[in-house]
């Protein structure tokens, strides 16, 4: 069975590195069931509602380095810039509290619930 997707992916993460290789394992482990295309990372909030008309992405994921209302603020951004994008935010603390590998297992397991709803 072929994966599903492709899925634009946009993440916004003041540390756009670790960004990149979190996402890119994210998309290395689920490769066999979902296509994810990891097409740009916002570092700032104000960069969200520019970097979603560019890239019309599908999903969107928030870094847990952001507190719950700068989250909140940046999926509604998302979400009225581009119609119908599924976005997520990690816990806030993950990463530190638990490091990259517990980020790269909850967003293996939160993305099926996310992108099929």
């Amino acid at each position: 069975m072929a994966p599903k997707g492709p899925y634009k992916l946009v993440t916004v993460n003041k540390v756009p590195a670790r960004a990149k290789i979190l996402i890119g394992r994210v998309v290395n482990d689920v490769k066999e069931d979902y296509t994810i295309d990891y097409v740009a990372n916002a570092e700032r909030i104000e960069e969200v509602k520019g970097i979603c008309e560019k890239e019309k992405p599908d999903v969107l994921f928030c870094a847990s380095m952001w507190t719950k209302e700068e989250s909140d603020e940046i999926q509604k951004i998302a979400k009225e810039t581009v119609p119908g994008i599924k976005t997520m935010a990690i816990p806030q603390g993950l990463q530190v509290e638990k490091g990259p590998d517990a980020v790269v297992e909850w967003l293996k397991e939160n993305w099926p619930g996310l992108v099929e709803s």
